[in-house]
């Protein structure tokens, strides 16, 4: 048996703000912080003994995974980024309120957007405020000018069965820090949930989730800490 903890990282600033987030690097709020610290301290009394770390490279899950291995005093383990673990991209909804959005569009052409499973936002405009190509973290990438849920799934879980599965299968505790989405992809996947549950799947922030997986990585628990 191996283990698995997936953690959401903690409030960001949009999250508060109710603002479409996606690739866009935002800040924790000081509850964000509060909710990484205690994401630790809840690992740390349940006796977890991390041995790597997984995050995206955005600023609000790797502030968390830092906050949460301090927190543990497991700092040292060894912790890999990769843009593959990044949330979904949102396209032009990016930066937008998303109550001011359903009022423009309407409730149900966002409620599309948001929760079909494969009906990308509308996609970002060259030279918007939000476009990435110049951010050096994408240098040699083709950056998505929107996602749907199965276009995040369709990068998340290659990467994961190519990098993450093998330390699994190794016997490693292996934590993942990410995002709303990414997260998602991989419970439907682990936990066999089919394209119509899995839009109903909320992730909370900054509360670690356990996986406790068998030799062939199917989920024989899940639970939250």
């Amino acid at each position: 048996m191996s283990t698995l903890i997936l953690l959401r990282h903690g409030q960001s600033q949009w999250n508060l703000e109710n603002r479409f987030t996606g690739w866009w690097d935002v800040g924790l709020t000081a509850q964000g912080v509060a909710e990484a610290q205690a994401a630790g301290r809840t690992m740390a009394d349940a006796g977890i003994a991390l041995d790597i770390a997984f995050t995206s490279v955005q600023s609000r899950a790797i502030k968390t995974l830092n906050l949460a291995l301090g927190t543990m005093q497991q700092s040292w383990i060894p912790v890999i980024k990769d843009w593959h673990l990044n949330e979904r991209h949102y396209g032009a909804l990016t930066g937008l309120n998303k109550a001011e959005t359903a009022a423009k569009h309407g409730e149900e052409q966002v409620r599309i957007w948001r929760r079909s499973f494969d009906v990308p936002p509308p996609p970002i405009e060259a030279g918007s405020p939000f476009d990435l190509s110049g951010d050096r973290r994408y240098a040699g990438i083709t950056i998505p000018a929107a996602e749907s849920l199965k276009d995040t799934i369709a990068r998340v879980l290659p990467y994961f069965e190519a990098r993450i599965a093998p330390e699994l299968r190794a016997g490693k505790t292996v934590i993942i820090a990410a995002h709303g989405n990414s997260l998602r992809a991989l419970v439907k996947h682990l936990s066999g949930i089919s394209d119509a549950d899995i839009l109903h799947e909320e992730i909370p922030t900054g509360k670690p989730m356990i996986y406790d997986l068998d030799p062939d990585l199917k989920a024989i628990s899940r639970r939250y800490l």
